[in-house]
């Protein structure tokens, strides 16, 4: 990252609050339409900050999305204050999932989210410790777009 970025947002999510879930990454995505970044990246950041986003909204308390663009690159941090994962391995499985009954009734929480997130980022670190919450750091190259 340039000391400068061209784009920062910064967005707080709240635990099940599935009125206002979707609406950071609604607004990533507007921004970088605004500033030029190609159609296909745009894509992938929004798929990645909205599955991020819906993980936070359905299994923690409170969490943030912050999102720094450069000419190079989109960063996305996303951290929550919630349960903290047990077994990334596990969670990165397609169809495994601990959501609560509440956001399976609404439609949500069908496992998908991480193994999204991976496969529309070019690098993904997930930290996590059980009882405090979870950092997601994405990065998605601007200068790759569809690869």
């Amino acid at each position: 990252m340039t000391a400068q970025p061209a784009l920062y947002l910064s967005f707080s999510i709240t635990g099940l609050d599935f009125s206002a879930a979707g609406e950071a990454s609604t607004k990533i995505k507007k921004a970088l339409k605004q500033i030029g970044v190609t159609d296909e990246v745009v894509r992938r950041t929004a798929i990645a900050a909205y599955e991020a986003e819906m993980n936070v909204a359905i299994h923690a308390e409170k969490g943030t999305i912050e999102v720094w663009v450069d000419r190079e690159q989109i960063k996305i941090v996303v951290s929550d204050q919630g349960p903290g994962i047990a077994d990334i391995d596990l969670a990165m499985k397609e169809g495994f999932s601990t959501a609560p009954e509440l956001a399976r009734e609404m439609g949500f929480g069908a496992g998908m989210g991480l193994p999204n997130i991976k496969r529309c980022t070019d690098n993904l670190e997930i930290n996590s410790t059980v009882g405090k919450g979870t950092t997601l750091n994405m990065l998605i190259h601007i200068s790759t777009a569809g690869n």
